[in-house]
């Protein structure tokens, strides 16, 4: 092979490299989160829900098992999985519990168009109108009434 034959193939493997750079696509690609991230408290409440539920799913068919084995064991699954059932309703309602105290505490983000946002805006503007007429007041007082038009 000749130097003009070794050059043009490593032309054509430099241009086979660039490529498959240009044709490069990463594995993933980040994206910004569409929901809010839930509060502590509620992801723990939930994390514990998912725990139980998944153990009360593993309990039953482990009990769906016996009984069809007719082992010993069945009879006492099946009470136990009743009971983690319940369980596992508790757990569910207290995810729903936990968040609604966490949005009572701590607000709702409140949509541009939302109520609260305007009732809360409404509410601003009164302070602010209270504590521009409190420092009036408070002005007209240290002047010793000078800037009232009749004295009683």
């Amino acid at each position: 092979m000749g130097t003009a034959e070794r050059s043009r193939a490593s032309d054509e493997d430099a241009a086979a490299m660039t490529q498959e750079r240009s044709s490069y696509r990463p594995l993933w690609v980040e994206e910004p989160a569409r929901r809010r991230r839930l509060p502590d408290p509620v992801r723990t409440a939930a994390v514990r829900a998912v725990l139980i539920i998944s153990l009360t799913l593993l309990q039953a068919m482990v009990a769906l098992l016996c009984t069809l084995a007719e082992s010993w064991l069945a009879f006492p699954m099946v009470i136990s999985s009743v009971v983690s059932t319940v369980v596992a309703t508790w757990s569910v309602l207290d995810v729903w519990v936990t968040r609604q105290v966490w949005n009572q505490r701590n607000g709702v983000v409140s949509a541009p168009n939302s109520t609260a946002r305007s009732l809360r805006r409404e509410r601003r503007r009164a302070r602010r109108q209270a504590r521009a007429a409190e420092r009036a007041q408070e002005r007209i007082r240290r002047q010793g009434g000078a800037g009232q038009l009749s004295h009683p």
